[in-house]
């Protein structure tokens, strides 16, 4: 065993789609590659967002594909001390800061412009915590495996919120607590999420945590250009066998890894072995535009 460990991280909002099938097998596969560990992580922060039964069919899905994760799942919603001690770490630090204000008060800015760094403007509202991303590690850069050496400087993506009005906890204070309390060591995600980078970059320096490497997928688009997503109604993955034989023959080709036409029918034992021995991220094209996902079924 390397000491290669990835995961796959989903929000059970709804059931996985081919998008999302395209992203954990990439995943999948660079840890097999490297013969490393993979682990599933429900990203289930926003529990009001999770409808009783979706986590339970997303296991259900990976499984049909024959992506078997390593040891038990972690719930991200029993893992409220440890982003609590996070950011008490932050605000000691100066780095996290009480905010009172509404996205409609700032509504015209591109980026929240930092109102209640200085203090809370309306003491009498709820707070959200937000970072401090003008006093953090700046710029951020970093080598994507696809992409190439990346630069930001965070300060102007803006002061990302860490904890939610409502008390919920926001997904970049979270995955990076948890990527470095699992030992992340590569983070395979689509491009989407390439720009929240520089924001995790920031948390992990703060908090002396490790920096995974990362590698950032094309987005896998539908009929209409928009990205594969459950708010577009993307079709959810099937977990009878027929139809997944194909479709995982299918995420293969989006992968650009040139599987055999063979393996479309062939078992998905039979497909992901020869998916890791050839596993090459040399292959995928990092293009803007990418085909769109005619896939079958």
């Amino acid at each position: 065993m390397s000491d290669y460990r990835g995961r796959f991280a989903p929000t059970p909002s709804g059931p996985l789609h081919f998008g999302s099938l395209v992203a954990a097998l990439a995943s999948f596969l660079d840890a097999r590659r490297a013969g490393g560990e993979w682990l599933l992580r429900i990203e289930d922060i926003d529990l009001p967002r999770c409808p009783a039964g979706a986590a339970d069919e997303i296991l259900r899905q990976l499984e049909a594909f024959g992506l078997h994760w390593d040891g038990p799942a972690r719930w991200q919603h029993a893992r409220d001390d440890a982003y609590q001690a996070a950011l008490e770490r932050l605000t000691e630090l100066g780095l996290a800061y009480p905010c009172s204000c509404s996205r409609k008060q700032w509504r015209d800015h591109p980026v929240y412009p930092g109102w209640c760094r200085a203090g809370v403007r309306e003491p009498d509202q709820p707070v959200a915590w937000r970072l401090r991303s003008d006093l953090g590690l700046r710029p951020v850069s970093w080598q994507d495996r696809l992409f190439g050496e990346q630069r930001f400087d965070p300060a102007a993506l803006g002061d990302v919120v860490l904890k939610r009005k409502d008390s919920l906890w926001a997904y970049q204070l979270a995955v990076v607590v948890d990527d470095a309390d699992q030992g992340i060591s590569d983070v395979v995600r689509g491009f989407d999420l390439l720009d929240n980078t520089p924001w995790q970059r920031q948390l992990q320096h703060a908090l002396g945590a490790p920096e995974p490497r990362y590698l950032h997928l094309p987005l896998i688009t539908g009929e209409d250009g928009q990205k594969l997503s459950k708010q577009n109604l993307a079709p959810a993955l099937p977990t009878g066998d027929a139809a997944v034989r194909p479709l995982l023959h299918a995420a293969l080709a989006a992968l650009d890894q040139a599987p055999p036409e063979a393996l479309a029918t062939a078992p998905v034992t039979e497909q992901l072995a020869w998916a890791v021995a050839a596993w090459s991220v040399a292959r995928i094209r990092p293009l803007a535009e990418r085909p769109r996902a005619d896939t079958p079924g």
